[in-house]
């Protein structure tokens, strides 16, 4: 029987590929890692369709809060390999575009609107409202009746195709702007609009081949022989610590560092005692992402624009990139073609029909005036993840208090946008960040920092090696 490999990965995402990067770096050779389809990138992967059109998986944006992972892109792609953009996000519904964050601007509402968000506000300051005990009751709390009315709780029963009262609070952090009362008084009085807010005010994104990019130059950089695709993980031993694949093979480990999602990593260890815990706490909606390419040009309003959000029903999306402003790479040929790509959540509380959603999606973009003539569209793309987002669901803390360590307890480390089920920390930066930390425990012993404090890891840019690290030493 060969030896048990002392690092085994599952999936090269942006998790298990910094888990991979960082024991490369470290001068390791005892890990291999495992990738059920033929390319890596995971939920970071892009595709060009036949018309020359390139898509990714949602409206990926790099930006970061570790000067690790900042490093580790210009390696991918070099310093030269990257475009960089002032983020134009904007809200459409009263048929008009609204700067984001939507609660600082809501001076360009038509006044009954207007009237009735203010007048919320005003609401909250005098009457301070119980801890909520959802995200539904939150937003009440936060920004008044007439605000979610008006925005936030369409936006939220859209995007995450839940009610916002099946969600916790403790994710939101620095994901929702909160409302400062005296500074939309400002802007109201001074009609300014306020842009500035969030981490991703600024970003980069890849020159050519979308965001999968990235994650192709990583995994180029890797030993070839290290880095199986084609791989699927068909059982897992937790007794034997072993990984069988469809293809019959099996690995022997030491230590596993999953990034399948968790319920999935549960359904394959065969441990249905945990399955009435993960079916309470861990909720997740899938992602359509549907693409336009299109000839000709953007209209003007839509020229500088990155992302909207889209409250309203007369559209099933609730995110539309303009994906060509990102890189004229992305399309055939920026002198004569343009691009969209819409996003639609779906869940069992918000069902979709598959067979008439691209029909949908380009009414709705008529609707919405996001293009003009149906004749324009010569690509249409569609993309399934089935998991798209992992929801913050009432009970997924207490689920992951005892899911985690008791993967733990078995040399199973459950990391990623999915393995650690973490909306908060589940951007690319945070997800490439847990697997190199996760190997600095596994190696050095270092605490993982991202997984175990998110609102610390959010808090600010972090050096390398951690601040945390030194005063633990």
């Amino acid at each position: 029987m060969r030896s048990p490999i002392p690092f085994l990965i599952l999936g090269a995402g942006p998790t298990g590929l910094g888990a991979a990067w960082r024991l490369h770096e470290l001068g390791r050779s005892d890990w291999r890692l495992l990738e059920a389809s033929e390319h890596p990138g995971g939920l970071s992967a892009s595709f060009t369709d036949p018309q020359g059109f390139t898509w990714d998986i949602g409206g990926h944006v790099q930006f970061s809060h570790y000067e690790y992972f900042d490093r580790a892109m210009d390696v991918f792609l070099g310093a030269d390999g990257w475009l960089h953009h002032q983020r134009e996000s904007w809200v459409w519904m009263r048929g008009r575009f609204i700067p984001y964050p939507f609660q600082n601007n809501i001076r360009r509402l038509p006044p009954a609107d207007l009237e009735k968000c203010l007048l919320g506000l005003v609401e909250i300051t005098r009457a301070p409202r119980p801890r909520p005990e959802n995200f539904g009751q939150w937003i009440d709390a936060t920004f008044g009746p007439g605000i979610a009315e008006v925005f936030l709780r369409p936006y939220n029963s859209k995007v995450w195709a839940y009610a916002p009262e099946k969600l916790n609070a403790a994710w939101v952090g620095e994901r929702v702007a909160v409302t400062d009362l005296g500074r939309v008084l400002h802007n109201l009085v001074q009609a300014k609009d306020d842009l500035a807010w969030g981490p991703n005010n600024t970003f980069r994104f890849p020159k050519r081949g979308g965001t999968g990019a990235i994650w192709r130059a990583c995994a180029g950089l890797l030993p070839a022989g290290r880095l199986l695709f084609g791989s699927r993980v068909a059982a897992i031993d937790l007794a034997r610590r072993e990984v069988r694949t469809a293809d019959g093979r099996a690995f022997a480990y030491e230590k596993l560092v999953s990034t399948l999602p968790l319920d999935e990593l549960i359904r394959l260890c065969g441990r249905d005692e945990l399955t009435p815990l993960a079916r309470a706490g861990l909720l997740h909606s899938s992602s359509n992402i549907l693409g336009l390419g299109l000839r000709g040009r953007p209209r003007d309003e839509l020229a500088t624009k990155c992302w909207m959000y889209f409250p309203e029903d007369d559209c099933p999306f609730y995110r539309v990139t303009v994906f060509s402003n990102y890189s004229p790479n992305n399309v055939p040929d920026i002198r004569t073609h343009w691009s969209l790509m819409t996003e639609v959540s779906e869940s069992p509380d918000k069902p979709v029909d598959q067979a008439t959603l691209m029909e949908q999606v380009i009414a709705g973009a008529l609707n919405t005036r996001l293009i003009e003539r149906r004749e324009d569209i010569v690509s249409t793309w569609a993309f399934r993840a089935g998991h798209g987002y992992p929801t913050p669901a009432l009970q997924r803390d207490r689920a992951l208090a005892e899911l985690l360590p008791f993967f733990e307890r078995h040399e199973v480390y459950s990391r990623g946008r999915f393995g650690a089920w973490k909306y908060e920390v589940s951007n690319q930066d945070h997800s490439f960040m847990q697997g190199v930390e996760v190997v600095e425990r596994l190696v050095h012993g270092r605490p993982e920092i991202t997984l175990a404090d998110p609102a610390h890891a959010n808090a600010k840019r972090h050096p390398w090696p951690f601040a945390r690290w030194s005063s633990a030493s």
